[in-house]
C-alpha cells in the first residue's frame, strides 16, 4: 500500500502540471472503486486547479468550487501523460486539462477512491485524525501524553491515525529500529527521552524517504512512472533472517496488529 511517502511523492509530482491549469474533462471509465466515485465530480469541468495538498494519505486538488480527494488505496497509482494514450485495463480515470496534458489514475485492485466535497470540513474521511508527523504539532510533549495509560504495543500505536497520520507500517519498523525501540513494548513503558528518540526518528525516516522518492514497492510508480528509491535503503523491514546492519544479529519478524513487523531483538529494547 503506498504509504504516506509515497503520497507525497505523487503529490510533489503532479503539483507542477496541475496549478494553474484548467480541467477540460474528466474521463470515468470505472466508477467502482473502494467507493463509488462521487457523480459531483463533474462539477470539475471547466475549474481551475488551484492547489494540490496532502491530509494523511489523501491527495487534495483544490479547485474553484470545490475539492478532489483521491485517497490511491492499495495498488493506486498517479501518471501525467504529456498527450493522450490508449488506456490499459486498469486506467479508471484521467482527469484531462486544457492545454493537452491527462493525469491519468490507474487501480488494479480497485480499492482507492475519488471523492468530492465543496469543504474539507463536510468529508467524513478526514474528521478525527491526528497531526501530520512532519508538522510542528506532532512533538514530544503531544506524543508522550498519548503513551501515558495505553497498554497497546507502541507500533499499533504509532499506526493509529488517531495519534498521528501517515505512519505505515514500513516507516513504523524503520522509525523503532532507528529509535532502538522493541515494537513490542507496551506503549506507556516508554519515557519521556524514549519518545523524543521516536518522534525524531519518525519524522528523520518520513522526510528521508520523501527526498529520495518514496518507497520502492511493486505497485508503486511516481508521477512520471519512475519507481522511488528509498526502499535500497531499508534497515530491517523485509529483512527477517538477514544480519542487521548494525550488530550482525538476525533480524526476526513477527505478527503485530496483524502486519509484518521487522525488527532486531538485540539493538531495540
Amino acid at each position: 500500500m503506498p504509504e504516506l511517502p509515497e503520497v507525497e511523492t505523487s503529490r510533489q509530482g503532479i503539483l507542477p502540471y496541475l496549478r494553474g491549469q484548467t480541467i477540460a474533462d474528466i474521463i470515468i471509465r470505472q466508477p467502482k472503486l473502494r467507493w463509488p466515485v462521487s457523480a459531483q465530480i463533474a462539477l470539475a469541468k471547466g475549474q481551475k486547479v488551484l492547489d494540490v495538498l496532502r491530509r494523511a494519505k489523501y491527495l487534495l486538488i483544490q479547485l474553484e468550487a470545490g475539492w478532489i480527494v483521491i485517497h490511491l488505496g492499495m495498488s493506486g497509482s498517479l501518471r501525467i501523460l504529456p498527450q493522450i494514450k490508449p488506456a490499459e485495463k486498469h486506467d479508471h480515470i484521467d482527469l484531462v486539462l486544457t492545454n493537452g496534458t491527462t493525469l491519468r489514475y490507474t487501480d488494479t485492485r480497485r480499492f482507492g477512491a475519488w471523492l468530492w466535497c465543496q469543504s474539507l470540513d463536510e468529508l467524513t474521511q478526514l474528521q478525527h485524525l491526528g497531526p501530520e508527523p512532519l508538522s510542528d504539532h506532532f512533538t514530544t510533549d503531544y506524543f508522550y501524553a498519548q503513551t501515558r495509560l495505553r497498554k497497546v504495543p507502541i507500533k499499533s500505536l504509532i499506526m493509529d491515525n488517531h495519534i498521528v497520520v501517515g505512519v505505515g507500517n514500513i516507516y513504523a519498523s524503520e522509525s523503532l529500529f532507528m529509535a532502538k525501540i522493541n515494537p513490542n513494548r507496551p506503549a506507556q513503558s516508554l519515557s519521556k527521552t524514549e519518545c523524543k528518540r521516536l518522534v525524531e526518528a519518525i519524522k528523520k525516516v518520513l522526510a528521508k524517504s520523501i527526498e529520495q522518492g518514496g518507497t520502492t514497492l511493486k505497485d508503486f510508480l511516481q508521477s512520471d512512472g519512475k519507481p522511488g528509491y528509498f526502499a535500497q535503503q531499508l534497515q530491517v523491514y523485509g529483512r527477517e533472517n538477514e544480519p542487521c546492519l548494525v550488530c550482525g544479529e538476525t533480524i526476526v519478524s513477527q505478527r503485530i496488529g496483524q502486519r509484518n513487523t521487522f525488527f532486531c531483538l538485540d539493538c531495540q529494547k
